[in-house]
């Protein structure tokens, strides 16, 4: 079958445990604030769930299914209860499941989400899996992120496939182990990226610049390494885009309310972009695309519920105010 979209990266069941009890210490930098909760004690939590058949790349498989791509997840999970949950639901999305690995003896990645006010602490843990490319052929696109440091050389192999099939768009979303490898490892991926996303905290991490860095020097920095397009996140403050010689600053959709619970965000807003560069739109118009799904995950748990079809993403962009468009910087 021929995919218009096809994700790859690891697979996670996500236990959100709602937390009463906890206060958060703040410094400069939000990496480095911390949340505090009694030690050797019984500590009460509001409530559970529990989200199977996600992570960035599931996610980003999902969010494209729901936009009308016909599209496949590439994975690997265990032959146990959590891995045939995520298989029913990727059915349910209709993500097709021909190349998700399933490995007796292996568990399925299990994350749990310490979730207090609107913010979460992640506690992860990626199984180590035989991380193979399965015969994909020539899909439309490919969209990478997040996969076990373990799995180098993974990439590599990912990256041969890419060259010797030069008619495959490829986005690049790296996850936090793809950013601990380093550029200089993942140089063909990024040599051979259409689309790639970060946010602005992972710019300065893949780059080696500090806190505070101009996104304009940060957009230039990651586009030397060979991606065509760039398109850094940056919180509340929307995100900013960089092609050819043209850079953009998008604002982020007006909440209808305050966020509930913010896990999947950045992945709705990369992989609904790509969707849009996929379905043959401008930059320009990818980002006003992207926000507009990130606003709607955030009403939700978890990284699925609050994914958008095409019909009511444009519902949102022909209610959107007449100054929610991309500027030129």
């Amino acid at each position: 079958m021929q995919y218009d979209f096809i994700a790859i990266g690891d697979t996670v069941t996500d236990a959100f445990i709602r937390l009463q009890q906890a206060e958060v210490h703040y410094t400069a930098s939000k990496e480095d604030s911390e949340i505090c909760m009694p030690f050797a004690e019984k500590i009460p939590y509001e409530d559970v769930w529990v989200v199977p058949a996600v992570g960035n790349a599931p996610n980003a498989a999902n969010c494209a299914a729901r936009l009308g791509l016909k599209t496949a997840m590439v994975s690997n999970i265990g032959a146990d209860a959590q891995g045939k949950e995520a298989l029913a639901a990727f059915k349910a999305e209709k993500v097709s499941t021909e190349f998700i690995k399933s490995h007796k003896g292996i568990k399925t990645n299990y994350h749990y989400v310490l979730w207090y006010e609107d913010d979460r602490t992640i506690l992860i843990k990626h199984e180590k899996y035989p991380y193979v490319l399965p015969v994909i052929d020539t899909p439309r696109w490919i969209y990478f992120s997040s996969v076990n440091i373990d799995a180098f050389p993974f990439h590599i192999e990912l990256a041969e496939h890419l060259e010797t099939h030069p008619d495959i768009k490829f986005a690049f979303s790296p996850g936090k182990w793809e950013i601990k490898l380093g550029k200089e490892k993942l140089a063909r991926l990024y040599a051979r990226t259409d689309a790639f996303f970060c946010n602005k905290e992972e710019a300065e991490k893949i780059l080696g610049m500090g806190d505070g860095s101009d996104i304009k020097e940060l957009l230039k920095g990651i586009r030397a390494l060979g991606p065509k397009i760039v398109i850094i996140t940056d919180g509340p403050r929307g995100a900013y885009a960089h092609e050819g010689d043209t850079f953009w600053q998008m604002p982020i959709y007006p909440d209808p309310k305050p966020p509930y619970e913010r896990t999947g965000a950045g992945d709705a807003f990369s992989s609904t972009f790509a969707v849009a560069l996929a379905l043959g739109l401008p930059v320009a118009e990818a980002l006003r695309w992207g926000p507009v799904n990130s606003m709607s995950v955030v009403q939700y748990v978890g990284a699925r519920e609050g994914l958008l079809t095409r019909e009511k993403l444009e519902e949102f962009l022909n209610s959107a105010p007449a100054d929610y468009q991309p500027k030129r910087i």
